[in-house]
């Protein structure tokens, strides 16, 4: 399983050295000139000195897709100088993690990997990434978020050695970065540690420098270009913080539940019905500004670590699909009833991957549906093998509903326009309800339904 981390800075390298030592090989993306403060335990540093070596492991700066399979093979980090990640569209990756800590999202989406997760603030987990890794000191730091985004950015730098913003070094000028002190020096308050654009940094604190940007650097005016610690241990200067061990541990699970679900569930869309009570293809009409078939393919446009398939009679939206990379298969049949629709959803889902353990089935016209609801039912069909899972609202259950493959010869048995309810009540005792919003249950059957 592949993996690119767009960054790296200390918290993108303890990211990249937990995953390193579990054997997955990793990519990085920098740009040509890193602003990393706690360089000498970050992987950017490969970038304008060739290698950096952390903690036993080396990142080696490359420029080829040559020369990225050479490092991994060497068990090294290859770190590339691309400040827009363009080789993921060569490189591919199964898993892409953005770690750049920008406090915001600069770019990255959620179809641009198979998993996306966003560090920090600035992401929301189904919207441009598939999880989010809460980065803020405190009880919930390395917390894997699977809906929701974590704690804003406050402005005010965690607690280290009983000390915040004064252990900050920040530029007074705009210019050259040449530093006095160096990382590993003790240092009293009041004490000159650099010079910025030819002015002064004083320290603020009596502490051991753990961070200093390199000599020669470019900054602006209240750049972060130092960090002083209180605790006064050298070791912490030139080792992974705990800060970034727990980050890296968040990544670590993520990943790791995703290797579990990677292409052994299928989703599939049933998209067929006449829609009798609509008057019309409902599908296509107008809901907050797109077609209502629309808010449904751009769910399965984050999905695509799993075979997709939309089974529907309409010309116009099976083109749509395939041009996402959903499998489409017609069904010109529509009176038959639901049942047929998903009789043909599953042969196909058994064709392209026969030993899938597990199939989504959705219907088309739930525009509320979150993309979040989606990945939780199959994240959690891992841990319950043999049951079947439906979402529910209080006492209300509905679509989607997941289902193990020990159930498939009995919804193939089903005939008319009968779906999936029957064998969920003779199996009621195997049947888990995942509560879920009211609203992303809300199915389009009339007109009315649009207001």
């Amino acid at each position: 399983m592949k993996i690119l981390i767009k960054g790296a800075g200390d918290l993108a390298t303890g990211i990249a050295v937990r995953l390193h030592h579990c054997g997955y090989p990793i990519l990085m993306t920098e740009i040509e000139e890193p602003l990393t403060v706690r360089r000498m335990v970050a992987f950017s540093r490969a970038v304008y000195e060739g290698e950096a070596v952390v903690e036993g492991i080396t990142g080696v700066r490359v420029q080829t897709p040559e020369e990225i399979r050479k490092t991994q093979q060497a068990g090294k980090i290859p770190v590339l100088v691309d400040p827009h990640a363009a080789i993921r569209t060569a490189y591919q990756p199964d898993v892409l993690i953005d770690a750049i800590l920008a406090k915001k999202n600069l770019g990255t989406e959620v179809t641009d990997a198979p998993f996306v997760i966003g560090v920090g603030p600035g992401f929301t987990a189904g919207e441009d990434c598939h999880c989010v890794i809460e980065t803020k000191r405190g009880h919930t730091l390395g917390s894997v978020i699977f809906r929701g985004s974590a704690i804003p950015n406050t402005g005010v730098p965690g607690d280290v050695g009983g000390y915040t913003i004064e252990r900050l070094l920040k530029s007074t000028s705009a210019g050259v970065m040449e530093p006095v002190a160096s990382i590993g020096d003790l240092v009293e308050t009041g004490e000159i540690v650099a010079y910025t654009g030819g002015e002064p940094v004083y320290a603020k604190m009596t502490g051991i420098v753990r961070g200093m940007l390199q000599q020669g650097v470019n900054v602006e005016k209240d750049l972060k270009i130092g960090d002083i610690d209180a605790r006064c241990e050298t070791s912490h200067c030139f080792t992974i913080s705990d800060k970034a061990r727990a980050i890296g541990g968040g990544v670590l699970e993520a990943v790791v539940q995703f290797e579990r679900i990677y292409r052994k569930y299928a989703v599939i869309v049933l998209a067929a019905g006449n829609a009798s009570r609509f008057g019309s293809n409902k599908l296509l009409a107008d809901v907050q500004g797109k077609p209502l078939y629309r808010h449904m393919l751009d769910k399965l446009a984050g999905l695509g670590a799993f075979p997709r398939i939309l089974v529907t009679g309409y010309e116009e939206i099976a083109e749509a699909a395939e041009a996402i990379g959903v499998c489409t298969v017609a069904n010109h049949q529509p009176e038959l009833g639901i049942s047929h629709s998903l009789k043909l959803g599953l042969e196909k889902c058994k064709s392209i991957e026969p030993e899938v353990k597990g199939v989504l089935f959705c219907v088309c016209d739930q525009p509320g549906l979150s993309l979040s609801t989606m990945m939780e039912l199959i994240r959690l069909a891992v841990n319950r093998p043999g049951m079947i899972l439906a979402s529910a609202h209080g006492n209300r259950t509905g679509n989607p509903v997941l289902w193990d493959r020990e159930y498939f010869s009995e919804l193939e048995k089903l005939s008319g326009d009968v779906g999936g309810r029957a064998v969920i009540e003779k199996h009621w005792e195997k049947c888990l309800c995942v509560e879920t919003r009211e609203e992303e249950l809300r199915d389009i059957d009339r007109r009315l339904d649009l207001f």
